[in-house]
């Protein structure tokens, strides 16, 4: 039998994703849907496979993920999130996640993340692979965390240095305003900053612009 611990503090989302790894014969399934009483029960018994959602409001994916890793550093971790998890790629490798999966996930999908993760195999969704093929620019801040943006995304963001709007550097990346709208969305994300301004500022700090623009 292998023992499932799920955390979402999505209550409905989390119901269904226990009840799809619940129909398997083989599968004994735990759903906790608040993140600080998932911490005090990794510390009090022992799962084979760990589900964790990325984004939670006490303690996030990550967080949980470091807990039970100095716990059994053998542990068996699959991230899951309705968000791009790029961003966070590097750090959830070297902490020694298991693999990530999409909340969009297919019952297939969902059961086979985890036969993978028992197996011992790496569990990567085409779709990542294909967002990372792309990125090419990391930086390390200062707490140490790897962030890591795409051509498209650094291009974006030394256009908006040099003060063009949206639709100006549109023209001049060559895809539309909504577009560039949406890249400085995940920018923002990114850096961990909420302007325009303070993305600027982010991205001198950590030598994704340079110091001198024509």
């Amino acid at each position: 039998m292998i023992n499932i611990l799920i955390v979402d503090d999505h209550a409905v989302v989390g119901e269904g994703t226990k009840n799809i790894l619940a129909s398997e014969p083989d599968f004994n399934v735990n759903l906790i849907v608040c993140s600080e009483e998932a911490s005090q029960r990794i510390r009090e018994q022992k799962y084979d496979v760990y589900i964790f959602d990325l984004d939670m409001p006490e303690i996030n994916g990550l967080d949980l993920t470091k807990q039970v890793l100095s716990i059994d550093p053998e542990a068996k971790i699959i991230i899951f999130s309705g968000h791009e998890i790029s961003a966070h790629f590097n750090q959830m490798v070297n902490l020694g996640v298991s693999g990530f999966i999409s909340k969009t996930f297919t019952k297939n999908q969902l059961i086979r993340a985890v036969w993978c993760a028992v197996d011992g195999q790496a569990v990567i969704p085409i779709e990542l692979l294909t967002q990372l093929r792309r990125i090419t620019h990391q930086v390390e801040s200062r707490s140490g965390e790897i962030i890591s943006l795409s051509d498209k995304e650094v291009e974006i963001l030394i256009q908006a240095s040099k003060g063009l709007t949206n639709e100006e550097i549109g023209k001049q990346v060559y895809i539309s305003k909504r577009n560039v709208e949406r890249h400085l969305t995940i920018i923002f994300k990114k850096l961990q900053v909420n302007s325009r301004g303070e993305a600027i500022t982010r991205g001198k700090e950590l030598g994704i612009i340079p110091g001198i623009l024509v």
